[in-house]
């Protein structure tokens, strides 16, 4: 049998990890797996469409579905999750206290349309009751110039968002007090490094994370994984045997995290760490699939159109691949 070759661009995660040592087969297909971080496979998979599979940012996706521009599409392996309280630092002389003193600040973001920070804003407005109305948003590389938006953004009404200068950082704004906060995926290099200016605006980021899953069941999804339409076109099996094969590899991550014999993670308490996450959001805790996360689902395409990311909204059937939606069981 012949099989199809593809190029599929993900991260080097756990839960991918079968795929790309080859333990994991991709039915029909023989695969060249490019373990890349996010920032280059989203640059890459938009601007240029190199990968025949891709990991995509949820949000920007959403965004070129709604334009009626996206060459990809998706399958419900959500390869990257995670609550992002951590992802709000702030000037520590700032006179930030709570999420409602953010209002009228000058808050940094690498991009106003990436995943953690339109999750981030539908936190603060849906829980905290901040609008990013009321916010002073500036946008730029983080530690690096020259950053802007990965897909074309147009002007949102009422909202007060700019770039900064061509040789600005936002860790430099911040350091300089020239930024109140930041709202970003990766930790800051200040952070990172103790500078003493920079803190998060929840110290207990577990405990406050904990809260909010236990209050709305949300464990926000960044990414999923999209698929060259082209090549659905001309191999309409192709969807369902990537989905297989993500779903297969995630499965023989979790039961690496429960195996004691021979630690999986450099983590000591790896397996009680496991056990605890299970008690509070179940054995499934890393769901795949469109129906069992429909929350999210709604809650993210509902905050792009809030935050005026897109000017419609979007319906599942335009984001997943049709087969996707109902998988055969035994």
């Amino acid at each position: 049998m012949v099989e199809v070759p593809i190029t599929i661009a993900c991260g080097n995660y756990d839960r991918t990890r079968a795929i790309l040592d080859g333990r994991v087969k991709v039915e029909g297909c023989a695969v060249t797996y490019l373990p890349l971080y996010p920032e280059e496979i989203f640059h890459r998979a938009f601007k240029f469409q190199e990968f025949d599979v891709s990991e995509l940012s949820f949000s920007s996706y959403i965004r070129t579905v709604a334009a009626g521009t996206s060459p990809y599409i998706g399958i419900p392996a959500f390869v990257s999750r995670i609550f992002r309280h951590s992802g709000i630092y702030i000037r520590k002389d700032a006179g930030i206290r709570t999420p409602a003193d953010l209002r009228g600040k000058r808050i940094g973001l690498p991009e106003y349309q990436i995943t953690a920070v339109v999750w981030m804003r539908g936190m603060m407005q849906h829980e905290y009751g901040v609008a990013p109305s009321e916010i002073h948003w500036r946008s730029g590389g983080q530690e690096e110039p020259g950053r802007s938006e990965r897909t074309p953004l147009k002007p949102i009404k009422g909202l007060d968002l700019q770039p900064i200068g061509p040789d600005q950082t936002l860790v430099g704004m911040l350091r300089k007090g020239e930024l109140d906060a930041l709202f970003t995926a990766r930790a800051p290099s200040s952070f990172v490094n103790g500078e003493p200016h920079i803190a998060r605006l929840f110290p207990d980021t577990r405990a406050a994370e904990k809260a909010y899953y236990k209050k709305t069941g949300l464990f926000p999804i960044m990414h999923l994984v999209g698929i060259r339409k082209t090549l659905v076109e001309r191999y309409p099996w192709l969807p369902t045997s990537v989905y297989k094969a993500f779903c297969e590899a995630k499965a023989l991550a979790m039961v690496d995290l429960r195996d004691v014999n021979a630690l999986m993670v450099t983590l000591p308490w790896l397996e009680a760490e496991t056990a605890e996450t299970m008690a509070v959001m179940g054995r499934d805790f890393w769901k795949y699939g469109i129906q069992e996360n429909m929350p999210e689902i709604e809650a993210l395409t509902g905050y792009a159109y809030e935050q005026g990311l897109i000017e419609r909204k979007v319906g599942l059937e335009e984001l997943f691949a049709r087969s996707t939606f109902e998988i055969s069981k035994i």
